[in-house]
């Protein structure tokens, strides 16, 4: 196809947005030079895209499931695409988070904005569980472009409901991969993690949830939110499952920006019932936070340390004062880096080598622009936020926030040199109820109210993992273990001796 040549009056509106200050002359002759220039982009769409392999075969596209078929609504999408024959997870069932691509079955990324939409491609991380014999079963729900900790902006209703009270939210954004692992429904499932959106709703619905450092898995074919903030990794009933899942889906691919100098291990092989000579930090700024923090969830925390203390662990308390500004840090990093890559960059952006997803830009970058009145308010505010916030101060704070989190990262490094392990509660609170109404207010403080020990090593990119550690008025609590960079293993380790202890 041919490119269109911009007219004068679009070139006009783009000097003025730039206060280029061009007269009517200037304008024609830059008209002119445009024009000719746009030769170039026309032997570009002659040329054939790349695209991410599909090697497996769909069994089933399938169907979104209703009523009964779909249990506490975490499937967004029920489909059958069985993978090797043999593998690591040979037999065992998969679910993606649909803000991931798995060619052939829709990604709608919990929003009406992306209705309609079906990716030709497969995610890296779908390539891999499938090489290892995994089948996915399906897509689980998610808010609304995954920009919501609580899992209160999904479309379409109903939404995913807590499984241990429908009353309750179940914790998100990978609310739907929370709801179907918990459930039974799947053996394990894909989260992503950008504010805490593996750990929030493994802690509110019940499950293991494990980000790995920065750039561990990589993040190819699935929705960016900030490409310094974006993670992606395992959800399952076991820490076994979760070390099991991560040795297949850690390590470069070649494709993703977010991964340099990454480091693996057999994760399995370092799971041990024995603790003896960790050293774990109890790390005083995550407990007794004003206003958000409640006793019993602080007291099971400590309570689940004595267990690993027991099973081996020497315990301390640590203290990084700087962890009470994670939060706030991590907000201008998002607000401003939301809006400029996954709303005015079309998902994309530019600057990073690295594949991009042109069909879903092409597709996302149209519905948005015509159907902007269908983002949810928490992407509205955010946009509002960080427009504002970029074009008043020109980026400083966006600049100042990554220039800060580097400290905030030398901070917990500095304290893992005294510890293997940072501990603290996954979220300062047990699941809330839903939104009262679906006011502004109520639906932000349901959806951005829980992120205050998680959002954090977001930005410092840690290995961070939710725990299962019981219930407390008949509503989990998750127990969340920090590691040092590339040490997921003794992350997975003390996971898996506390479940061991506790049978």
């Amino acid at each position: 196809m041919s490119v269109k040549r911009p007219g004068i009056d679009t070139l006009e509106a783009i000097s003025d947005y730039y206060g280029f200050d061009l007269s009517s002359d200037e304008l024609s002759e830059f008209k002119s030079a445009i024009a000719g220039s746009m030769a170039i982009y026309d032997r570009l769409d002659e040329l054939a895209d790349e695209s991410l392999p599909v090697k497996y075969p769909r069994a089933d596209v399938g169907y979104r499931p209703l009523g009964g078929d779909n249990p506490f609504n975490g499937w967004a999408w029920k489909c059958s695409v069985p993978g090797a024959e043999d593998g690591p997870l040979a037999g065992r069932t998969v679910a993606v988070k649909d803000n991931i691509l798995l060619a052939g079955v829709p990604m709608m990324v919990g929003s009406p904005i992306m209705e309609g939409f079906v990716p030709r491609e497969d995610a890296t991380v779908v390539t891999r569980l499938l090489d290892a014999g995994a089948h996915i079963i399906g897509k689980t729900s998610v808010p609304a472009f995954c920009i919501d900790g609580g899992g209160c902006t999904g479309y379409p209703e109903p939404q995913p409901v807590n499984p241990h009270d429908p009353e309750r939210l179940a914790g998100a954004s990978s609310n739907g991969s929370a709801v179907v692992v918990t459930n039974g429904e799947v053996d394990m499932a894909l989260g992503g993690d950008q504010g805490g959106s593996i750990r929030l709703p493994a802690s509110w619905s019940g499950c293991y949830g494990i980000k790995g450092t920065h750039g561990l898995v990589p993040y190819t074919g699935i929705f960016p939110i900030e490409l310094t903030l974006d993670h992606v990794g395992p959800m399952a009933r076991t820490a076994e499952d979760c070390a099991r899942m991560l040795e297949v889906l850690a390590g470069p691919d070649g494709l993703d920006p977010r991964q340099c100098n990454v480091r693996t291990a057999k994760y399995t092989e370092s799971l041990s019932e024995n603790l003896t000579g960790l050293r774990i930090g109890i790390l005083r700024e995550g407990f007794g936070i004003a206003d958000v923090s409640e006793s019993d969830v602080d007291a099971a925390v400590r309570e689940a340390v004595g267990v690993l203390e027991k099973a081996g662990a020497s315990v301390s308390e640590v203290s990084v004062p700087m962890h009470s500004d994670g939060l706030a840090i991590w907000s201008a990093i998002a607000f401003e880096g939301v809006t400029e890559l996954m709303v005015r960059g079309d998902a994309f952006g530019t600057n990073w080598r690295g594949h991009y997803s042109t069909q879903l830009m092409d597709f996302y970058g149209r519905a948005r622009r015509a159907r902007g009145h269908d983002f949810s308010d928490t992407v509205k505010a955010t946009v509002l936020t960080g427009h504002y916030m970029s074009e008043q101060y020109n980026r400083h704070y966006y600049g100042k926030a990554q220039n800060v989190g580097r400290r905030l990262a030398g901070e917990y490094d500095r304290a893992l040199q005294q510890c293997d392990l940072l501990v603290m509660p996954t979220t300062a609170m047990k699941a809330v109820r839903w939104p009262a109404d679906k006011s502004l207010e109520s639906t932000l403080a349901g959806a951005l109210g829980n992120l205050h020990n998680t959002a954090p090593f977001d930005v410092s990119g840690h290995p961070a993992m939710s725990v299962p550690i019981g219930l407390s008025e008949g509503l989990p609590v998750g127990m969340q273990l920090v590691g040092k960079r590339w040490d997921e293993a003794t992350v997975l380790k003390a996971a898996h001796a506390y479940q061991v202890a506790v049978g």
